[in-house]
């Protein structure tokens, strides 16, 4: 059976502070290029918010709700 794939579009919400990362956008703060998708951010790459790392962060579904 083959993994569930993430789309590149899917967006990112942190748990903390409801902060969404949005690929399209990058994170200008990190200086993160547009485009870039969450699992491709760097591991040291944090909530450009409130600071929280990236395993505080859950995926959106195509709705917008987590």
């Amino acid at each position: 059976m083959d993994a569930p794939t993430i789309p590149e579009a899917a967006r990112y919400e942190c748990r903390i502070c409801w902060h969404v990362y949005e690929p399209a956008d990058g994170d200008p703060v990190w200086q993160v290029a547009a485009n870039t998708r969450f699992e491709d951010l760097p591991a040291h790459w944090r909530c450009p918010n409130c600071d929280a790392p990236k395993d505080q962060f859950l995926r959106l579904d195509a709705s917008g709700d987590a």
